[in-house]
């Protein structure tokens, strides 16, 4: 009897075995042999889905930041006042920045080696959270809390200024990281808020 072959399955499967590795060893130390070992499937069967390893973490990562956007969607609208989406969001960066991916994310960011469409598709993850950004000052802005004369300017800035304090989720303590994360946000509002 011929063997059903689910390929959405095969696919799903082969990236969470991926996403495992990718998390235990990194992306220079994670093989396609390795992923077609730990999924059971042929390497033919992951090149076929993927091409090759840096599509597949692509896949991944993609995937990571669209399972993010989708978890700040469903808690956004219990925030009120554009203020209080504002230090939402900020936390919510910081609680779910920091996942077994990220360091392989630097990894590949920083690789010589790495295919330039990649790393554009890496530096375009973060058009996610700018948009769950941009939303929170628009509704500052249509509601009369925030006085904003370059919406975009203002998106760019406080995602890159969540972004710098990002980069020491893995070298400081979450309590003092937490603080500067909302001294961040009332430092920020200190410019925007309608006086």
């Amino acid at each position: 009897m011929k063997r059903h072959y689910d390929s959405d399955q095969t696919r799903k499967i082969i990236a969470e075995k991926a996403a495992q590795l990718f998390s235990q060893k990194g992306f220079a130390g994670t093989s396609i042999s390795d992923i077609s070992k730990e999924s059971g499937f042929s390497k033919g069967h992951v090149y076929y889905h993927f091409e090759n390893k840096e599509k597949l973490f692509m896949t991944i990562a993609q995937d990571t930041m669209r399972v993010w956007g989708d978890k700040w969607d469903a808690i956004s609208p219990n925030y009120e006042t554009a203020t209080a989406k504002l230090y939402a969001v900020a936390a919510f960066v910081l609680d779910n920045y920091k996942t077994p991916l990220l360091k392989v994310l630097q990894e590949l960011m920083t690789n010589p080696a790495a295919d330039p469409q990649t790393l554009k598709q890496l530096y375009d993850l973060v058009e996610t959270p700018m948009r769950a950004y941009e939303a929170v000052f628009q509704y500052g802005i249509d509601n009369g809390e925030f006085v904003i004369e370059d919406l975009q300017t203002t998106t760019f800035l406080f995602g890159n200024w969540l972004g710098a304090l990002c980069q020491h989720i893995f070298t400081m303590d979450y309590d003092t990281l937490h603080r500067m994360f909302q001294q961040s946000v009332t430092i920020f509002l200190g410019g925007i808020l309608k006086k």
